[in-house]
């Protein structure tokens, strides 16, 4: 909100208006679309929810449950993420409802069951998290005709004498949706053979470092050989 207040502020001046002009103007269109003030409503609430452990008990749900793997859980998301956003329901999830204090709190609690989770490791499991809420946003919503981005496709062809419906336009918009969930979900698939390997690099360390019951009898034994 930062950024749109001080790009309007920065343009309205560069359009040669004065400053009383520009938030006048602000004003009117943030009176006109009152519904982008729910994000004051949403961010107490998501702060009091995390305040009272909602992100101990989304870690706590996912170490429950014995094969949760990083992957399959940000698969799981990316499905739901596709399918609520290809019926138009974009705000039922995102980044500050979502990610933040669910997925991404239960995909470092699904790591540290496959490895060690190192700040590197960590950083790169919310990073994944983030992208797949992208991903299924941005490759989902075209599906649903009535929105602003299959209109702005729609007058941007229309200009090429290229005419198409939006329906026509939501429709060629499901083989993108399929082939970006193969993509990115054979990402997260790499993503847990990444993470096993080094589970498995780890444990080969400590097997390592740990000598068993033969090497301390052969220890011992060579001890006992060298004695004079």
């Amino acid at each position: 909100m930062i950024v749109v207040t001080v790009s309007a502020l920065a343009t309205g001046l560069l359009a040669g208006m004065d400053l009383r002009e520009v938030i006048e103007t602000l004003g009117k269109a943030f009176n006109d679309n009152r519904i982008i003030a729910i994000v004051w409503i949403v961010l107490p609430v998501i702060g009091l929810l995390e305040r009272y452990g909602l992100q101990q008990r989304a870690r706590a749900l996912i170490s429950g449950f014995r094969n949760a793997t990083v992957g399959r859980l940000l698969i799981l998301y990316l499905i739901y993420r596709q399918i609520t956003a290809a019926i138009g329901l974009h705000s039922t999830a995102g980044h500050p409802q979502t990610v933040r204090p669910l997925v991404a709190p239960m995909a470092l609690a699904a790591a540290e069951k496959q490895g060690p989770v190192d700040e590197a490791r960590a950083e790169k499991v919310k990073a994944y998290s983030a992208a797949t809420d992208n991903v299924g946003l941005f490759f989902g919503e075209d599906i649903f005709f009535a929105i602003g981005s299959i209109v702005l496709i729609q007058a941007t062809l229309a200009t090429y004498g290229i005419d198409l419906t939006p329906l026509q336009l939501a429709l060629w918009a499901i083989p993108t949706a399929i082939a970006a969930f193969v993509i990115h979900g054979s990402r997260l698939l790499w993503l847990d053979k990444s993470l096993g390997s080094s589970r498995a690099q780890s444990k080969g360390v400590r097997e390592e470092s740990v000598p068993g019951p033969l090497d301390v009898a052969r220890d011992e034994r060579a001890g006992r050989e060298d004695r004079p």
